[in-house]
């Protein structure tokens, strides 16, 4: 594990050295990221302007539930996108060749060579906006500790089902569609699952477990929820890590390098 630590400095120190020589690209991400959210809000702010809420969620509570959903854009913006998006094209090059010949975990490798400080923006602004909201609540800090855990977890949910879905290039090659189309699910999580009819919440929780991204980190930080969803995220995520892990093993059985 020091190995991989010492690697992963490594690896960021110079991917944020590189990025940087294009500073004036962290002011457009945050000009799109405040644009982003505003129109999110104003989204919000058309159904609460009449006085209706989603299941009796209030507007504070239901902008803690945006800003986890901003929280999490944020932590795809700057580790999966960079990252899961260029396998695609390493498939496509015949550069995976060279990836798995290193003495080290492709998977790890693959998941963290880079990282880009232009998802930076809205990992302010969702901490801005669960802030917000908790001191309108007037939540005690003893809430928020307990919401990181299920925050990390629904994290490592999210890197896992993008990491299987950018897995299948090795059979299908060109996968964007398929990873606009996952981008598009989730963006249903910056609601309350409350919002959604029975079927949609079904499908949100146990299909393409949305819910457990941004409902239940922010009703664990409500005081909302009970322990086991908790632990049913935590379970969720291992089964979905190491699914991944299988996943990518079983993958490479048919990948075709480009010396072959």
């Amino acid at each position: 594990m020091r190995r991989y630590w010492q690697i992963l400095k490594l690896f960021w120190g110079a991917s944020i050295l590189a990025q940087m020589e294009y500073r004036a690209n962290f002011l457009l991400a945050s000009l799109s990221s405040l644009g982003n959210l505003v129109g999110s809000l104003f989204g919000l702010f058309l159904f609460y302007r009449t006085g209706y809420t989603f299941g009796g969620w209030s507007w504070e509570e239901a902008t803690i539930v945006l800003g986890v959903f901003t929280l999490l854009q944020g932590f795809s913006q700057t580790c999966l996108v960079p990252n899961l998006n260029r396998i695609v094209t390493q498939i496509q090059e015949g550069t995976l060749d060279f990836v798995l010949l290193k003495p080290i975990s492709s998977q790890f490798w693959l998941s963290t060579r880079t990282v880009s400080p232009w998802g930076l923006p809205d990992l302010i602004f969702g901490c801005v906006l669960i802030g917000y909201g908790g001191m309108k609540l007037e939540l005690g800090f003893d809430r928020y500790l307990l919401a990181i855990a299920p925050l990390f977890f629904g994290a490592v949910s999210l890197y896992a089902l993008w990491f299987i879905l950018s897995a299948t290039s090795v059979w299908f090659v060109k996968i964007y569609n398929v990873t606009e189309v996952l981008r598009g699910l989730l963006d249903a999580g910056r609601y309350p699952m409350v919002a959604y009819p029975a079927a949609y919440r079904f499908f949100f929780t146990f299909v393409v477990p949305v819910a457990f991204l941004t409902t239940v980190p922010s009703e664990v930080l409500l005081g909302r929820t009970e322990i086991g969803w908790t632990i049913g995220s935590g379970f969720l995520a291992i089964a979905l890590l190491q699914a991944s892990r299988m996943f990518w093993n079983f993958a490479l059985r048919f990948y075709t390098s480009a010396s072959s």
